[in-house]
């Protein structure tokens, strides 16, 4: 019986960034305005801003899990402040956004 062993490299992500149009959209509304928002008054503006340009896709729930989940890395971040239910975006908010260069 004759076993061969071969070192192998297991790729667990994938490379490619492409733009992340949620996170994009969050970062407009909460940049826009200087108020707190509540989540549901938040996804509905997100919810608008990407149906104008033709980003959505997977249907409405599951975009609003997708936006629920990138608001709280934004917040486990600090680039969102979060009191209770509402949110209102910080100073370092626009380093989410996918065009933003560091300089």
């Amino acid at each position: 019986m004759l076993i061969s062993v071969m070192a192998t490299t297991k790729r667990t992500r994938f490379s490619r960034r492409v733009p992340d149009h949620v996170t994009d959209e969050i970062v407009h509304v909460l940049g826009d305005d200087d108020s707190f928002f509540g989540f549901n008054d938040l996804f509905e503006l997100v919810f608008e801003r990407l149906k104008e340009r033709n980003a959505v896709s997977g249907g409405e729930e599951m975009l609003r899990l997708r936006a629920y989940e990138k608001l709280q890395n934004l917040v486990t971040r600090g680039m969102v402040e979060k009191q209770g239910k509402e949110y209102k975006g910080l100073a370092r908010l626009p380093e989410a956004h996918s065009t933003f260069e560091v300089e």
